[in-house]
């Protein structure tokens, strides 16, 4: 069992910055990558940021490069995604989600699911 527990969520104004963090627990040894993906209302689950927690190997999506940064540190189980030049547009529940299995980082064949984080980016 692997558990994700999301926070940092919030409310910020167009151009401001957030940082979430996504904490795992349990069976963290069988996880191989994590990443935030996002969904907004009326909107398909997109992937946001990913990473390997091993090599530390990253992956965005399009609309985020050059404005969010994920992160990890392996000691505290722990995956961070700095978001600066926030956007209306990215205004979303996020969620960290992690796999176990070796692939690539913008699929969507993730295991485990955080409950989310609202992300509400006024304009």
């Amino acid at each position: 069992q692997v558990q994700l527990v999301e926070s940092g969520g919030g409310l910020v104004q167009a151009g401001g910055s957030l940082r979430l963090s996504c904490a795992a627990s349990g069976r963290t040894f069988n996880i191989y990558a994590m990443a935030w993906l996002r969904q907004a209302p009326g909107k398909e689950r997109e992937f946001v940021a990913g990473i390997t927690r091993s090599i530390g190997n990253t992956a965005y999506a399009n609309f985020v490069k050059g404005r969010f940064t994920i992160s990890r540190d392996n000691a505290k189980n722990t995956v961070y995604l700095q978001m600066n030049s926030l956007k209306p547009e990215d205004t979303a529940v996020y969620y960290c989600v992690a796999r176990k299995t070796i692939g690539v980082l913008t699929n969507s064949d993730y295991d485990y699911w955080g409950q989310g984080t609202q992300v509400t980016v006024s304009s």
